[in-house]
């Protein structure tokens, strides 16, 4: 089933250096946190079953400025760890980041799978 969530910000946006120490940003922090509440809050879920896993992301931006897929990638892979959707992104052996249309506001959607797959995460079709 796919995950409904904001769009993140950019990784340039989404660490912050104070002093000696690398920090999440108010922003970052702020995106987590609405990642968490949205998919029930933090904790402990049951990450898929065997531990390797794919994650498909069609990503549908706010507006029409440039921006790097790769960039918004890593605020998502930690949002959702911290939301226990599993239990480290070093599970994830397959990742597929899409650029979508422009919607208002802009939005991700997210679909967790365990690997191998048995289907394709971007066309759908059977990998048996």
């Amino acid at each position: 089933m796919p995950l409904t969530l904001p769009y993140p910000p950019s990784v340039n946006h989404y660490w912050r250096r104070v002093g000696l120490h690398t920090l999440i940003s108010r922003e970052g922090r702020t995106f987590r946190q609405n990642v968490c509440a949205l998919l029930g809050g933090g904790g402990s879920r049951n990450p898929p079953s065997g531990g390797r896993i794919a994650l498909a992301m069609d990503a549908f931006p706010p507006d029409h400025r440039r921006r790097d897929l790769d960039n918004i990638q890593k605020p998502v892979l930690d949002a959702l760890e911290h939301a226990g959707v599993y239990v480290d992104d070093s599970q994830i052996d397959l990742l597929v980041t899409r650029r979508r249309e422009v919607v208002p506001d802009g939005r991700l959607l997210v679909e967790v799978v365990e690997f191998p797959l048995c289907r394709c995460p971007v066309c759908g079709k059977d990998m048996s």
